[in-house]
C-alpha cells in the first residue's frame, strides 16, 4: 500500500470510530465472501462490518483514544462499528457465529470501554431499544394510573366523611332532645 493510501485508510478508519458508539472486533478466518456478504445484510443499517489491516487500525484506534483493541488485533480481523441499537448489532453478530461457527468475537469497545466477547453475548441477550423502552412506558402509564386514582380518592373520602359527620350531627341532635325530654318526664 502506499504512504497515501495508508494515510487515508487511517482517517477512514477513525472517522468510523468517532461516527460509532461501539466497535466488535472479529476473525473471520475461513469464511467466505458469500458468507462476509450475508453478514454485513444481517447486520442491516445498524453496523458497518469491514475487514481491516491490523497496523492501520492500531493506528486509527490510538488516535480515537481507543486503545482497548490493541492486544485483541491479532490474525485476520473485520471489524463491525455500529452506529444504532449496539444490541441488535450484538444479537446479529451472535446469531451468525451461532450459524457460522468460524466467525469468533474476539471482543469490542463500547462508549470508550473495553468488552469481552462474553460481555458481547450478554449484551445480544438484552431485548432490544424499543421493546425496553416500550416496557418502561407502560410502567410509566400505570404509575400514572395509580396516581390519578390516589387523587381521584381524596374528594371521594372528603365528600364520604362529610357525610358521614352530617348524619352523625342529625342523629346527636335527636338523641339530647329525647334524652332531655325523659329527664323532664321522670321528675
Amino acid at each position: 500500500m502506499a504512504r497515501a493510501d495508508k494515510a487515508a485508510a487511517v482517517a477512514e478508519l477513525k472517522s468510523d470510530f468517532d461516527a460509532s458508539s461501539a466497535a466488535v472486533l472479529t476473525e473471520y478466518r475461513g469464511l467466505t465472501v458469500a458468507q462476509l456478504k450475508e453478514l454485513r445484510v444481517s447486520l442491516g443499517g445498524n453496523a458497518k462490518f469491514a475487514v481491516v489491516k491490523n497496523t492501520l487500525t492500531k493506528i486509527a484506534a490510538n488516535q480515537a483514544g481507543i486503545s482497548a483493541l490493541d492486544d485483541l488485533l491479532a490474525g485476520p480481523s473485520a471489524i463491525a462499528f455500529v452506529k444504532g441499537d449496539v444490541v441488535e448489532a450484538a444479537k446479529g453478530l451472535r446469531d451468525f457465529a451461532k450459524a457460522n461457527p468460524l466467525l469468533v468475537i474476539k471482543g469490542g469497545v463500547l462508549d470508550g470501554k473495553s468488552m469481552t466477547p462474553t460481555e458481547i453475548t450478554k449484551l445480544a441477550d438484552l431485548e432490544s431499544r424499543e421493546v425496553l423502552l416500550a416496557k418502561l412506558a407502560g410502567a410509566m402509564k400505570a404509575k400514572m394510573g395509580h396516581a390519578a386514582a390516589v387523587f381521584n380518592a381524596l374528594p371521594t373520602n372528603m365528600a364520604q366523611l362529610a357525610e358521614a359527620l352530617r348524619v352523625k350531627r342529625e342523629d346527636g341532635e335527636g338523641a339530647p332532645a329525647s334524652a332531655a325530654e325523659g329527664e323532664s318526664a321522670g321528675e
